[in-house]
């Protein structure tokens, strides 16, 4: 097995370049001295000069000195502090550093230390209590804000990547499924098939030369049991082809999951015919794609029931609603549940989401088609 790549920094962290621009924090204190000491400005252009590096290099993702880069940029801050109180910039950097190369707690813990550290030297250094009480207050609200967005992003990633994981299981252990499915498919289709055309066929040469009439007899069976088997390997086909609803729904579930719509399912469980169960499961899956695509829902509920003699299935969703019923998937769905007898109606009111109800006759019911 591979090595797993390591996690992606996110949101905050995607653009090095962008994120510079906080720089202007640093310098942000001199506008608003009547003189600029000389030193204070060199100072914050060496800090500048020497974080830049260290910026640049939490984006080497297989570098394992990235996880100490917090460190050396809170030194930064702490060393331009007594010259310029703006060196509390490299501090909110420092915190969002921690919260992408640390787990939570420990990211928080770390951000609070140095808080503590910044806001104990900022008393010690500036004239008045009460402008190092602003400046400590500031770093904690702006802080706060980067940690908690930095978490909540890994969060996010780390579901995401779950979810790809979860979603790539699954169609591994379908595909697994499938193939054991289609193997016993075709030994028992075939297996019985082709060994008895085989002793025909052999009765059938035996026959020839003393009874051709009984060998022609022999040879219409075989060709009768192997027309049988192709239309029963053609069936076998079309239901390898065709999605499991219960699979459909699985998938459905991820997708939605991972667009962060959430999916309520109630369903009876009925013994469906192949083809109802087949239809059924690709108007789930165009109905999720659609979702997906327009609704801009936030909440998706399906629904399979016995109605009447037959089988409903609903799909509902909160999202704006407004749907024509002309588009080419729903057409597609329309044509699949006439071939089965059954009808689609469709109920989408502008702004108040959309509900398609699939009613199929007694004979989608596996018992009925038996």
């Amino acid at each position: 097995m591979s090595q797993a790549e390591p996690t992606p920094i996110d949101d905050l962290h995607d653009r090095p370049w962008f994120t510079l621009w906080y720089l202007i924090f640093v310098f942000m204190p001199l506008l608003f001295w009547s003189s600029r000491p000389p030193a204070a400005i060199w100072a914050s252009l060496l800090a500048c000069a020497a974080f830049l590096p260290l910026h640049f290099r939490l984006y080497r993702r297989r570098d394992r000195v990235q996880t100490w880069l917090w460190l050396p940029v809170a030194l930064i801050g702490y060393a331009l502090i007594p010259f310029n109180p703006g060196g509390n910039t490299f501090l909110i950097y420092a915190f969002a550093m921690a919260a992408v190369v640390m787990p939570a707690r420990r990211a928080i813990a770390t951000a609070l230390l140095l808080w503590l550290l910044m806001a104990t030297e900022l008393v010690l250094v500036l004239p008045k209590f009460g402008l190092a009480a602003s400046f400590a207050t500031i770093t904690a609200v702006i802080g706060a804000m980067v940690l908690g967005g930095v978490i909540f992003s890994r969060a996010r990633e780390r579901r995401n990547a779950e979810l790809r994981l979860t979603r790539d299981e699954i169609a591994r252990l379908s595909a697994m499924a499938e193939r054991e499915r289609i193997g016993r498919d075709l030994h028992d289709l075939l297996g019985h098939t082709l060994s008895l055309i085989a002793l025909k066929s052999e009765l059938a040469g035996k026959l020839l030369e003393r009874k051709p009439e009984a060998a022609r007899q022999q040879i219409a069976e075989v060709e009768q049991v192997a027309r049988q088997a192709l239309a029963q390997v053609r069936e076998a086909v079309t239901g390898i082809r065709s999605s499991g609803l219960e699979a459909e729904l699985a998938a459905a579930r991820l997708a939605l999951l991972s667009a962060d719509v959430h999916l309520d399912q109630r369903l009876t469980p009925l013994p469906l015919s192949r083809d109802a169960e087949a239809a059924l499961a690709m108007a789930l899956r165009e109905a999720v794609t659609n979702i997906l695509r327009h609704a801009g829902a936030q909440r998706v509920e399906v629904e399979l029931q016995k109605h009447g003699d037959g089988v409903l299935l609903r799909i509902s969703d909160d999202g704006r609603g407004g749907i024509t019923g002309n588009g080419n998937g729903l057409t597609g769905m329309r044509e699949r549940v006439t071939a089965l007898g059954g009808v689609l109606l469709i109920d989408s009111p502008p702004g108040n989401g959309t509900r398609l109800e699939l009613r199929l006759p007694a004979s989608a019911l596996a018992e009925a088609a038996a």
